[in-house]
């Protein structure tokens, strides 16, 4: 059983959180493997159809690493504990499910790239966001360098990885970080609704929307169109296409079956 993550599932939502608020859930070994079994399970079970990941308690989403850990690590060793986390995360934003991270407070280093690695970030009004590593001497190795130039532009990127400067949810949402900012104690709920609304849609067509996206960042605008296309005759081939659009012809809500 999980120590320090706790797993629900509920109308085909699963909720991850991670449940270590007397170290203001920062991230340790043992955290990542178990966001590990959690990601499997994500990808595995098909009773789970999206994903909201957040932090327990009301001060922080995810601080960061675990510094004691850090002290103890030499070369080969941090290399080795990057290298896990990334694929913990690069696993997270490649599970073809929907994932929205639900920032209850600090997302400090490591937990700002966890929130990176979800799709979706929708931050409580009091949540803050940074990736202060230069400030212990060393650099993000979860994939702060790849995922917040792609997120906020590299001039900005670098600004907040340079400096280890930590911004409000307001400042995250300007700048392209988050894509909503919610009183608090609505948090959960809005966070809920807008992966309900994404729920409503065809399943294969959000799973294919979200691969198209991934692959095309790394492609040229030419390949990245042949790609879209063939997902788009892939999906005219489905059951859930001709349901989705007889439905509109009929003025009715579709009935999709992932199939």
């Amino acid at each position: 059983m999980a120590s320090t993550l706790l797993f629900e599932l509920t109308d085909g939502i699963a909720r991850i959180t991670v449940n270590r608020p007397d170290k203001l859930n920062a991230l340790n070994a043992i955290v990542i493997a178990e966001l590990s079994d959690a990601v499997t399970r994500v990808e595995t079970d098909a009773a789970v159809r999206g994903v909201i990941l957040t932090g327990a308690g009301t001060k922080a989403f995810v601080a960061g690493a675990d510094i004691t850990e850090l002290t103890e690590q030499g070369p080969t060793g941090g290399q080795n504990r990057a290298l896990v986390g990334q694929q913990v995360f690069r696993r997270l934003e490649r599970c073809g499910k929907p994932v929205i991270a639900a920032v209850n407070g600090f997302a400090l280093g490591g937990g700002c790239e966890l929130a990176m690695a979800c799709h979706l970030r929708i931050a409580s009004d009091t949540a803050k966001f940074g990736q202060p590593e230069v400030k212990l001497g060393i650099a993000p190795g979860y994939g702060g360098t790849v995922r917040l130039p792609r997120l906020v532009g590299p001039a900005k990127a670098l600004e907040l990885l340079l400096t280890g400067d930590m911004i409000d949810a307001g400042e995250a949402h300007r700048i392209g970080l988050v894509n909503r900012v919610v009183p608090a104690d609505r948090l959960m709920a809005e966070t809920e609704a807008l992966l309900k609304t994404i729920l409503a849609n065809g399943p294969l067509a959000v799973r294919a929307c979200l691969a198209a996206v991934d692959a095309g960042l790394e492609m040229g605008v030419d390949q990245a169109l042949l790609l879209e296309a063939g997902y788009f005759g892939l999906l005219s081939a489905t059951e859930d296409m001709q349901e989705g659009t007889r439905a509109f012809v009929e003025k009715r809500r579709p009935t999709f079956k992932g199939a």
